[in-house]
């Protein structure tokens, strides 16, 4: 017991040594937000789930749920979830960081060592990610000051709210003063099932999301922190070596010959297998695609969208945006609350709605009919185009597809009608009869045309009540037009108004 408190101590003033001489500060000491400790609660829960204070943990981030887990290993050996917290900032999309400035929180499996803690962070605290890993690197990735922290704000980091941030890094510092020397960050585009890689199959990205899964499915089928390694560019998970020789890793270089830890083998490819076979069926069945983020920067939790009051707004692209005051933080040394941080939150683009489609119906455009025999008294034609050329004496209208009943003829003379021109895409709505002549005349043989040319019939001394008219695109107009030019007047449309637009704005 007494050479367990001794270790204790010593790993103690190590972490407090390396805190000290760490990264962004030369004075970087510890100070009150660093050194507060555990909430009972936070303590109660630990000693439920058969943890110890000291024990290691390990951090997993979701960007597209927006959470971040903290487990932590159990008395067993086995790691345990501890608790989720709702991410409060990210920004950039789904996909890896590659270049300094582009804004994108970085993806992948990261290192965090004592001397990455701040616990001086302009954001109330924080701890740097580590980008860019080996992997990063040899990508020729750059970026920096890639932060896990508080304050709700972010420019390629994952913010926190102050409370949140000040319970991770208390449960990191604790872990270190239990002798463990780094914590693993995974940080994942969306929690990585089956499901929602099928869903992501499309994206450009979904082969580095495929490497980074095995990882994931590493941890979820042992429950063990994987060993990361990085060779021919890529990221390597669990190896072991084949022979008593131990394994070197170059990140550009080409891999050595290693094999799955078979302390964990077994369970890790069952694993994946069905996960793959899963994978697979989501496909076959045609699940749909994820819808696509273009033009909106990172992301929020439900949790705190919700609470904003945010107004609608436009960033220094034009890029519509949500601009709203960040949670309350935390005092930051005077008992004071510090002012809320201005957050821009991303909203997507307003779609324009479609407009209703009209349907016009479709009338065939005429064709000339066969012309008689010599001794062969005129066919008269049922259809449309027949109709006409009945009524006006010209045989160069021809049979069609659209065939109508004909009324029986009146006694009553066709006053003169002009040439009309074929509208081949448009019938009218409401259907008016033509009054057709007593008796017509005989057709005489004439060269095939699309427009016919209409004969004139004789005037009539008396004219006889007007017949139940019926018109269509090629029908010529009666005369009393009051002027108006024959095809100049008005064409409705097939339906109503209402009928046009029941199916609603799209």
């Amino acid at each position: 017991m007494r050479a367990r408190t001794v270790r204790a101590v010593l790993a103690s003033a190590a972490v407090v040594a390396a805190i000290a001489l760490a990264g962004c500060n030369a004075d970087m000491v510890p100070n009150g937000r660093a050194q507060a400790p555990l909430s009972e609660k936070m303590l109660s829960e630990i000693t439920a789930k058969n943890m110890d204070k000291e024990s290691p943990i390990l951090v997993r981030i979701f960007k597209e749920e927006s959470e971040l887990e903290v487990w932590k290993q159990t008395r067993d050996g086995e790691y345990a979830l501890l608790k989720s917290y709702p991410v409060c900032r990210w920004s950039g999309d789904l996909g890896p960081k590659k270049k300094e400035g582009d804004r994108q929180a970085p993806e992948g499996f990261y290192t965090i060592t004592p001397g990455q803690m701040n616990p001086n962070s302009s954001y109330y605290l924080a701890f740097n990610t580590g980008f860019p890993n080996a992997y990063d690197r040899s990508h020729g990735y750059t970026g920096s000051e890639l932060m896990v922290h508080g304050d709700c704000s972010s420019r390629g980091c994952y913010a926190m709210t102050d409370e949140q941030i000040q319970e991770i890094y208390a449960l990191a510092r604790e872990s270190f003063f239990g002798g463990q020397k780094a914590f693993q960050l995974q940080a994942f585009p969306f929690r990585m099932t089956a499901l929602n890689m099928a869903k992501h199959r499309n994206s450009p990205h979904f082969a580095f999301w495929k490497m980074l899964k095995e990882g994931y499915d590493n941890f979820e089928a042992s429950k063990q922190e994987p060993k990361v390694a990085v060779c021919e560019k890529k990221y390597v998970f669990d190896p072991a070596a084949t022979d008593d020789k131990p394994l070197k890793f170059n990140a550009a270089g080409k891999c050595p010959v290693y094999q799955l830890d078979q302390n964990i083998a077994d369970a890790v490819l069952d694993h994946r297998r069905k996960e793959q076979v899963q994978m697979a069926q989501y496909i076959a069945q045609g699940v749909a695609t994820a819808t696509p983020r273009h033009g909106i920067d990172g992301g929020m939790n439900p949790v705190f969208a919700e609470k904003l009051g945010a107004q609608d707004g436009y960033d220094s692209k034009g890029r519509p945006i949500q601009v709203a005051a960040a949670p309350g933080s935390l005092p930051r040394g005077d008992d004071k609350p510090a002012p809320a941080t201005i957050v821009s939150v991303p909203r997507a683009p307003q779609t324009q709605p479609e407009p209703a489609q009209v349907q016009l119906a479709s009338v065939p455009v005429p064709q000339p009919a066969p012309l008689p025999k010599a001794g062969e008294a005129p066919v008269q034609s049922a259809s449309i185009g027949g109709l006409i050329g009945n009524l006006f004496g010209n045989s160069g209208t021809a049979d069609t597809s659209a065939q109508v009943q004909v009324p029986p003829p009146a006694p009553s003379n066709a006053a003169p009608a002009a040439r009309t021109t074929a509208r081949p895409l448009t019938r009218t709505a409401n259907v008016a009869p033509v009054s057709p002549p007593a008796k017509p005349k005989a057709v005489a043989a004439a060269p095939a045309a699309a427009s016919p040319r209409v004969a004139q019939a004789e005037p009539s001394a008396a004219a006889a009540e007007p017949a139940p008219q019926l018109r269509t695109a090629f029908s010529a107009q009666p005369a009393n037009s009051g002027g108006v030019l024959t095809g100049a007047q008005p064409v409705m449309p097939v339906g109503s108004f209402d009928q046009r637009w029941s199916g609603g704005v799209r």
